[in-house]
């Protein structure tokens, strides 16, 4: 089973859940310092470890069947907190996902793959994953979810193009995508992004 770490309020005393999933190299308790700065309050925070602190070996860009067995273990560690949060009554329009690089990859192929009405999605540096975008991978409809993707407009993992690609994507299933792409280098999480999170999505 995989290890998965818990803060914020107890689930059986929430009405508001976050799946907080860290990038490669990273752990469930680096990404959860992430609350100190999110609007998280009053919310069951999860945050799934990655086997080898990693979701998947290679770039989220690489040939599909380089990261196929990896990656379907790790979408099936977020299928199992999900079923906890759902199974504790939460409805899954306060249910929400926010990652880093790897973690904003895995957050938004998890949603894409089971698109319906959440509480937002937010990507800090990431795209849809696979060699190339595949629609038919992805079924459902966001019903309006707020999904924001912010990132370097030339980071050296995620390009800006596969930001825009997945966000057309992601527009077409429903959703409501606000993408920002900052004029910098830097594969980081920006006091800007934080501030309009906190008061766009986690409002």
């Amino acid at each position: 089973m995989p290890e998965i770490k818990k803060a914020g309020i107890p689930l059986n005393e929430a009405k508001k859940a976050a799946i907080l999933i860290h990038g490669r190299g990273a752990t469930a308790s680096s990404i959860l310092t992430l609350s100190n700065h999110l609007n998280l309050n009053g919310f069951a925070l999860f945050a799934p470890q990655g086997e080898g602190n990693t979701w998947y070996p290679y770039s989220f860009m690489a040939p599909d069947q380089q990261n196929r067995i990896a990656l379907e273990s790790s979408i099936a560690t977020l299928e199992s907190v999900w079923k906890q949060i759902e199974h504790a009554g939460i409805k899954p329009e306060q249910v929400y996902f926010i990652g880093f690089s790897q973690g904003a990859c895995l957050s938004l192929e998890f949603a894409a793959r089971n698109a319906q009405k959440l509480g937002g999605i937010i990507a800090f540096t990431g795209g849809l994953i696979g060699e190339k975008l595949q629609p038919e991978k992805y079924a459902g409809d966001f019903e309006g979810t707020p999904v924001f993707i912010g990132s370097s407009d030339r980071d050296f993992h995620v390009p800006a193009t596969r930001i825009k690609e997945s966000a057309a994507l992601m527009e077409k299933m429903g959703a409501k995508v606000k993408t920002w792409l900052f004029d910098d280098p830097e594969h980081t999480i920006r006091q800007e992004e934080i501030e309009w999170v906190n008061k766009n999505i986690l409002m």
